[in-house]
């Protein structure tokens, strides 16, 4: 509340109660308590996405969440701004070296480590070829 030779100004910025949330930027363009709902949030990774008067849905897109890459994988989505689409990182649990941008990872799984058959025995993973242990 403000006041000076006349009556008292008020205002109201409805920034100050953070409507937007921790990822987006508010700024309220005119806060006087007659302008309400004129607020805009702001995606902060994306300035691109803003809303007025409300949040924005989400700033995120996590292309991890449904599990793109498959058992045996590790998913790592670097860019989670909406619109970012196919640059998730499949790398394989077995070999780190082996990874794909994308789409799943082709990973080699020998069968035959940790000796399954026994002693005195040869294990053959058709995949790998012969590995006597």
């Amino acid at each position: 509340i403000t006041k000076t030779d006349g009556p008292a100004t008020c205002s109201k910025d409805e920034c100050s109660l953070d409507p937007c949330g921790a990822d987006q930027t508010c700024v309220d363009p005119n806060p006087s308590p007659a302008s309400l709902k004129d607020f805009t949030c702001t995606c902060d990774n994306d300035p691109s996405l803003s809303t007025t008067g409300v949040k924005v849905g989400s700033c995120v897109e996590d292309e991890c969440v449904v599990a793109p890459c498959g058992a045996g994988q590790k998913c790592v989505d670097p860019n989670t701004a909406k619109g970012s689409k196919f640059d998730f990182v499949c790398t394989c649990d077995s070999d780190p070296a082996v990874s794909a941008v994308g789409k799943a990872a082709v990973c080699e799984v020998d069968e035959c480590v940790g000796s399954p058959c026994g002693a005195m025995q040869t294990c053959l993973d058709a995949d790998k070829g012969p590995n006597s242990l």
